[in-house]
């Protein structure tokens, strides 16, 4: 009996192993979750467009520093810092007092040269009607004859000195050199002025700004390509300016001149580009960014979310033919926008790439559901690659 119970016991214990096994093993085959669906994109070359940007200083068409040519107290202003002047418009008054006087005492001597002059012409005219008639010797009418030019020489040089005080009283009244917007006014009212002194005012046409800019040897060499520098600079797209608060200004640009010598001590060349600007927003002095396109042809352009970054080093995860992930390092262009990378190493054409959970959910090795869809599109587009800082 004792041991019928120990046999039935056993025939449990191993009916109860067995379920237990055969529960195990539907669990362990439940827990295989089949491999995630992740968007993936086809790599393809295309077209795209980089801009490179580069540091400028903005100075108007023209920048004329005012100074008197004659010295003098300034007795006033008739401007202030910003206003927009023409040319010929009056910017200082100097003292005129003394300058008057000098006038007045030229015309005294121009007025007694004039009565010298004609008070000489009778005696001559008198002299020489005494010559005709042999009353008196051709010595003595050519003395007198002498006199006449002498006086006329003295009048000459009076109106000359009249002319020379009255140019010197006009200048007293300091006009603006041309059109234009007045900088900072140095001097103001009581100071003296003087044509070897301090400037009086800058007055900057700046209906025309030019953006000063340096390319290195490099950029030139890229941007002539077998072609005259005088060619490049023709055929060069038009540039845009970016203004200090980061904004694009609204008026498009050219290049208009690059020097021919490189300086040794930087091993750049200076570069002008020419901006319109008719509403004056612009001024001489200010700072910006040249903005030059670059367009690029059969070029792998790939979303930015399709990367990951390990030690400084930017990865994507290929898929082989057998679905599997794998890490591949890739080298892109320093310029984006924000969205893409323009990849200049590390992938074909053909291949294709996880455009979803990099870094967070794909592992290298893992197996996944390729599904290809619109990350595919919005990866293909060769969208203009952001600026680069020169």
């Amino acid at each position: 009996m004792k041991r019928n119970l120990i046999s039935a016991a056993a025939i449990a214990l191993s009916v109860s192993a067995s379920l237990v096994s055969c529960g195990s093993k539907d669990a362990s085959q439940q827990g295989q979750a089949p491999a995630p669906s992740l968007a993936v994109m086809t790599v393809s070359e295309g077209d795209s467009q980089s801009d490179n940007e580069f540091p400028a200083t903005i100075k108007g068409k023209t920048d004329v520093d005012v100074r008197p040519l004659v010295s003098g107290f300034i007795t006033k202003v008739h401007v202030d810092e910003g206003d927009v002047v023409k040319k010929g418009q009056v910017l200082f008054t100097l003292d005129q007092v003394q300058l008057q006087a000098a006038v007045d005492q030229a015309q005294q001597q121009v007025n007694a040269a004039t009565t010298a002059v004609n008070t000489a012409k009778l005696t001559a005219d008198s002299k020489r009607k005494l010559f005709d008639k042999n009353i008196i010797s051709e010595y003595e009418w050519s003395l007198a004859n002498n006199d006449l030019q002498n006086a006329k020489a003295q009048l000459a040089n009076a109106q000359a000195a009249l002319t020379s005080a009255r140019k010197n009283l006009s200048y007293a009244t300091v006009t603006a050199p041309s059109d234009g917007v007045v900088g900072t006014i140095n001097l103001r009212e009581g100071a003296l002025a003087s044509p070897s002194g301090q400037a009086l005012t800058t007055v900057s046409d700046i209906s025309q700004v030019y953006a000063y800019f340096s390319l290195t040897e490099k950029d030139i060499l890229s941007m002539t390509e077998g072609k005259s520098l005088q060619e490049a600079i023709k055929s060069m797209p038009a540039v845009q300016l970016r203004l200090a608060d980061g904004t694009i200004y609204s008026q498009p640009g050219h290049v208009a001149t690059v020097s021919g010598v490189i300086d040794p001590a930087t091993g750049a060349a200076s570069v002008r580009a020419l901006f319109p600007n008719p509403d004056r927003l612009v001024r001489s002095g200010s700072t910006g960014k040249v903005v030059i396109p670059r367009d690029m042809h059969n070029v792998i352009v790939i979303p930015q979310k399709a990367t990951y970054e390990l030690q400084d080093r930017k990865f994507v995860y290929v898929v082989n033919d057998s679905n599997a992930v794998a890490s591949v390092p890739v080298t892109v262009m320093p310029n984006n926008d924000g969205r893409t990378y323009v990849v200049t190493s590390g992938l074909q054409p053909g291949q294709r790439i996880v455009v979803e959970g990099v870094g967070s959910s794909v592992r290298d090795g893992m197996v996944i559901n390729p599904v290809e869809g619109a990350p595919q599109a919005e990866g293909a587009e060769a969208a203009p690659a952001a600026p680069q800082s020169k």
